[in-house]
């Protein structure tokens, strides 16, 4: 292909940002005292910062590349099924209440696995949420390098590589402070330039013409009983449940926030967040009429705004796909650095470590997800949709021990152990025996049948002051 920006135009910009998010991490990082401004912030961050870090995290590149590259593939179904995705963060709205309440001095979502179920269910539930940080933070570094190498010719690793260091960098200056504030900024750029390109691909392509060119060219993405795209839709609500609710990311922001701020800024950024992967993948759906080549699905978004924008809609593209990158790997490199700091340094291998050594040792933590998630990168895997969708198969089988284990006292933490292993091991089957969209399905399924039943046969009794033991 013939990149669409210049070399020297691309590394102008990778420089002008990275320093930009440097800087300005640093400089809301400064009056970080302790380790609970490190990690979260102080636990008082506004309703108007909350909404916006919770909104640009799940806006990622996994919604402005993936979202047309589902649409590309499943048509109608594809966007609208990624849009399914908002419902996991509205149905957190009010377990981060519930959190807030049950936790409120508690630091990670490894905390209530381990007070609620015990060792085993609390050491299966890290394992799950360590591979599925991976698979993500993998996916994330290649959507830059691609994101690069598809609109500037610079290649995959400099592109991959460029993100990775930028977002360890400033998160390593600023902790939780810096992630928020930057995303706030990464909302708005965004925002506007979706509705730019929805803009300008309407006016090269009408919605008759894009319907007269489906209809002759790819008439199954029209059609609404598509079985593998129903499928997708149903499986995307469940894995999007499934990220959400067993996440640090979205668990860390819960003790971030002030009281009474989550349910409210997590309702908002569901809300807002609906229409956003419809806007960016329907961009895909004019690919017909314009007769754009696309070497690979995921660069479905990319290559059509350098189509029909030319220079200034790459650039436009690139700054809005880099700042969604930025905004959710600041937000999975801190949350995931809190998990392993806390969860396996602290808990396992360092009980009486002093606030000071946690602080420096998450900032090493830090460094070396940093570099694991660059050595992944560097492998250049499948396309971005099947990195993160095979770790589907695995968090979907923590919705019900997370859910239940919130709301309901008899949950059997002996029933949640097996179900989160049956499940993972029965939606990676699924995954590989069937498709990567019945994965979720499969792995919510089995899980939630094991919990209720081993709940009904074997109730327990739990304490909810429990929760609230010195973490």
């Amino acid at each position: 292909m013939t990149p669409f920006i210049s070399t020297e135009t691309a590394l102008i910009i990778l420089g002008a940002f990275s320093l930009l998010w440097i800087v300005f991490g640093w400089y809301l990082g400064r009056q970080n005292k302790d380790l609970d401004d490190y990690m979260l912030a102080g636990r008082k961050v506004g309703l108007a910062m909350a909404t916006a870090t919770a909104m640009a995290t799940w806006v990622t590149s996994n919604t402005t590349m993936v979202a047309p590259q589902f649409a590309l593939q499943m048509g109608v179904w594809g966007m609208v099924g990624y849009s399914f995705g908002s419902v996991g963060l509205l149905l957190f709205a009010p377990m981060a209440r519930r959190i807030r309440t049950l936790m409120p001095h508690a630091w990670t979502s490894g905390d209530f696995m381990r007070l609620r179920y015990g060792s085993l269910a609390w050491r299966i539930f890290l394992g799950i949420s360590g591979l599925y940080a991976l698979a993500w933070l993998v996916s994330l570094g290649m959507a830059g390098g691609l994101l690069i190498e598809a609109l500037s010719g610079l290649s995959y690793p400099i592109g991959m590589s460029t993100i990775l260091a930028i977002c360890v960098l400033y998160t390593l200056l600023g902790g939780l402070k810096a992630v928020i504030g930057t995303d706030l900024i990464q909302t708005f750029v965004i925002l506007i330039g979706i509705v730019l390109l929805g803009y300008f691909t309407l006016t090269h392509a009408s919605i008759e013409i894009m319907h007269e060119a489906l209809l002759q060219k790819r008439p199954e993405l029209l059609n609404l009983l598509f079985p593998a795209a129903i499928m997708f839709l149903f499986n995307n609500l469940l894995f999007g449940m499934g990220e959400i609710f067993h996440s640090n990311v979205w668990w860390s922001r819960a003790f971030a926030f002030g009281e009474g701020i989550g349910f409210k800024a997590y309702l908002t950024a569901g809300l807002l967040w609906i229409p956003v992967p419809i806007a960016a993948g329907f961009v895909a759906l004019a690919i017909p009429a314009l007769n754009i080549y696309i070497p690979r699905p995921d660069m479905a978004g990319p290559l059509v705004a350098a189509n029909i924008m030319g220079t200034g809609g790459s650039i436009m593209v690139f700054i809005v796909v880099f700042s969604a990158l930025a905004s959710s790997l600041d937000s999975l490199l801190a949350a995931t650095s809190d998990l392993v700091t806390e969860d396996i340094y602290h808990k396992h291998m360092r009980p009486d470590a002093s606030p000071a050594t946690l602080r420096s040792a998450a900032a090493w933590i830090t460094v070396l997800i940093g570099i694991v998630t660059w050595l992944l990168c560097l492998l250049k895997m499948k396309t971005l949709g099947e990195v993160l969708l095979l770790s589907g198969s695995l968090v979907a089988s923590t919705i019900w021990p997370i859910a239940a284990g919130l709301y309901w006292q008899r949950t059997n933490s002996t029933g949640v152990s097996i179900a989160m292993i049956a499940g993972s091991l029965a939606g990676l089957y699924s995954y590989f025996a069937t498709g990567w969209y019945t994965a979720a399905l499969t792995g919510a399924f089995v899980s939630m049948l094991i919990v209720l039943i081993s709940s009904w046969l074997w109730p327990a009794d739990f304490e909810w002051q429990r929760l609230k033991e010195d973490n």
